[in-house]
């Protein structure tokens, strides 16, 4: 069986997205941040590409960026990070329906390298709860674990802050209990199975580092259309279901950007894979009429004396 590929485990944790092919971004257009405008807009809004986890020494805004957040009326992620409410509540959410758990769709050896795994691993949550969760969240702890860094970071966090620090109220796109819910469509022995398969190749298969090196440093260059190849690498056992985790969202979020843009000037940030391909937010918000453009984006760090 093929493996999940790294972009989608780094994207499933705010729970999911994917990627298209299409040529309407050019790799001259490397940026994050794009404006909205046109179609009748008295003010632009803004749309940029996260990464849901990241060193944190990367994560870091532009000018430009800070610029935008102190202007924009309100600030929207896939969901409200800012409801602590939500927050517990999504909890049971995350959890496999009708008392499930990875012992009832692992063979014994499969289930007790599992559980080998996460035991001997460092963990913010027990096993006997994590083997509860829907397989491919406790795939993405895995994939995690993998960044070699010693802090890493939601970006999402990182421009809350920044809009918190702006007196800017957040909001979300959908309720963290759709996201969760969303993954009920894909089958719970389909998660298992790509869970233990990722936990066999760790530290074996040299490709799979060297694509999470590479979708991190496409992210750091902003390269939109690098990420689109390297995110579309999925294994086919999850490909099946980017109607649910990716186009049917992406379509409910432009669908709710309509009635929303006309009255404020916002700042959207989503997973970045949301963004390119003919199903991509950016060309569902062309076809509705409006002008998405990039907008310069660069990070000026410091030099260390």
């Amino acid at each position: 069986m093929k493996k999940v590929s790294a972009g989608f485990l780094l994207s499933v944790l705010t729970l999911a997205a994917n990627a298209q092919s299409q040529d309407k971004i050019s790799p001259d257009n490397n940026t994050l941040l794009w404006k909205i405008s046109g179609n009748g807009l008295t003010k632009p809004s803004y749309l940029y590409g996260t990464i849901h986890m990241l060193c944190a020494d990367d994560a870091t805004l532009s000018d430009n960026f800070k610029k935008i957040i102190h202007k924009v009326d309100e600030v929207y992620f896939e969901v409200d990070l800012d409801n602590l409410f939500e927050m517990i509540g999504v909890m049971t959410k995350m959890k496999m329906k009708g008392d499930t758990t990875l012992r009832d769709l692992l063979s014994e050896k499969d289930y007790k390298k599992v559980k080998e795994y996460f035991e001997t691993k460092s963990s913010m949550l027990p096993f006997s709860m994590l083997e509860t969760y829907k397989p491919i969240l406790a795939l993405s702890t895995v994939q995690e674990g993998s960044i070699e860094c010693d802090n890493t970071t939601m970006m999402e966090q990182v421009i809350m802050q920044e809009a918190k620090d702006n007196d800017k109220k957040i909001k979300g796109l959908e309720t963290m209990s759709y996201q969760a819910g969303v993954l009920d469509s894909i089958p719970y022995k389909i998660q298992a199975e790509q869970l233990v398969s990722y936990i066999d190749n760790i530290g074996k298969d040299k490709s799979e580092d060297k694509e999470l090196e590479d979708m991190m440093k496409a992210y750091k260059s902003q390269d939109l259309k690098k990420l689109e190849e390297l995110m579309m690498k999925t294994d086919m056992g999850i490909g099946n279901f980017t109607d649910v985790l990716l186009y049917n969202r992406n379509r409910n979020w432009v669908a709710k950007l309509k009635k929303l843009l006309p009255d404020k000037s916002l700042l959207v940030a989503v997973g970045a894979g949301h963004l390119p391909g003919e199903k991509g937010v950016i060309n569902l918000l062309r076809k509705e009429g409006y002008t998405v453009t990039p907008v310069e984006n660069k990070i000026n760090k410091a030099r260390e004396i």
